[in-house]
Protein backbone atom coordinates (compact mmCIF):
# COMPACT_ATOMS: atom_id res chain seq x y z
CA UNK A 1 0.00 0.00 0.00
CA UNK A 2 1.28 3.43 -0.91
CA UNK A 3 1.19 6.33 1.50
CA UNK A 4 -0.09 9.85 0.92
CA UNK A 5 0.02 13.03 2.92
CA UNK A 6 -3.40 14.37 3.82
CA UNK A 7 -3.98 17.84 5.22
CA UNK A 8 -6.86 17.95 7.69
CA UNK A 9 -7.94 21.13 9.47
CA UNK A 10 -6.76 21.10 13.09
CA UNK A 11 -10.27 21.08 14.56
CA UNK A 12 -11.28 18.03 12.54
CA UNK A 13 -7.99 16.27 13.21
CA UNK A 14 -8.40 16.84 16.94
CA UNK A 15 -11.91 15.36 16.87
CA UNK A 16 -10.65 12.35 14.90
CA UNK A 17 -7.87 11.86 17.45
CA UNK A 18 -10.41 11.89 20.29
CA UNK A 19 -12.58 9.37 18.46
CA UNK A 20 -9.60 7.13 17.74
CA UNK A 21 -8.61 7.28 21.39
CA UNK A 22 -12.11 6.43 22.60
CA UNK A 23 -12.46 3.60 20.10
CA UNK A 24 -8.86 2.48 20.63
CA UNK A 25 -8.26 2.44 16.89
CA UNK A 26 -5.47 3.86 14.78
CA UNK A 27 -6.28 7.16 13.12
CA UNK A 28 -5.20 5.73 9.76
CA UNK A 29 -7.78 2.94 10.09
CA UNK A 30 -10.56 5.44 10.77
CA UNK A 31 -9.54 7.63 7.83
CA UNK A 32 -9.31 4.57 5.57
CA UNK A 33 -12.81 3.51 6.62
CA UNK A 34 -14.15 7.00 5.90
CA UNK A 35 -12.57 6.94 2.44
CA UNK A 36 -14.08 3.51 1.73
CA UNK A 37 -17.52 4.82 2.75
CA UNK A 38 -17.12 7.88 0.52
CA UNK A 39 -16.12 5.78 -2.48
CA UNK A 40 -19.03 3.38 -1.92
CA UNK A 41 -21.53 6.27 -1.81
CA UNK A 42 -20.25 7.58 -5.15
CA UNK A 43 -19.94 4.30 -7.10
CA UNK A 44 -23.45 4.53 -8.53
CA UNK A 45 -22.78 8.04 -9.82
CA UNK A 46 -19.51 6.91 -11.40
CA UNK A 47 -21.30 3.97 -13.03
CA UNK A 48 -23.92 6.30 -14.52
CA UNK A 49 -21.31 8.76 -15.77
CA UNK A 50 -19.39 5.95 -17.46
CA UNK A 51 -22.44 5.22 -19.64
CA UNK A 52 -22.53 7.69 -22.60
CA UNK A 53 -26.29 7.20 -23.09
CA UNK A 54 -26.99 8.20 -19.49
CA UNK A 55 -24.65 11.19 -19.74
CA UNK A 56 -26.56 12.38 -22.82
CA UNK A 57 -29.91 11.88 -21.06
CA UNK A 58 -28.67 13.86 -18.06
CA UNK A 59 -27.43 16.67 -20.34
CA UNK A 60 -30.79 16.78 -22.12
CA UNK A 61 -32.65 16.95 -18.83
CA UNK A 62 -30.45 19.76 -17.56
CA UNK A 63 -30.97 21.69 -20.80
CA UNK A 64 -34.74 21.19 -20.59
CA UNK A 65 -34.75 22.60 -17.07
CA UNK A 66 -32.63 25.54 -18.22
CA UNK A 67 -35.02 26.14 -21.14
CA UNK A 68 -38.04 26.06 -18.82
CA UNK A 69 -39.49 22.90 -20.29
CA UNK A 70 -41.87 21.18 -17.90
CA UNK A 71 -40.37 18.01 -16.46
CA UNK A 72 -41.77 14.51 -16.66
CA UNK A 73 -43.95 12.79 -14.10
CA UNK A 74 -42.75 9.65 -12.34
CA UNK A 75 -45.21 7.63 -14.44
CA UNK A 76 -43.67 9.01 -17.66
CA UNK A 77 -40.19 8.12 -16.42
CA UNK A 78 -41.27 4.54 -15.73
CA UNK A 79 -42.17 3.99 -19.39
Amino acid sequence: METATLRIPKEKRDILKIISSVERRDLKDIVSELIDDYIERHKETLDLLSNPAWVETIKQGKQEIKDGVKGKSLDELAD
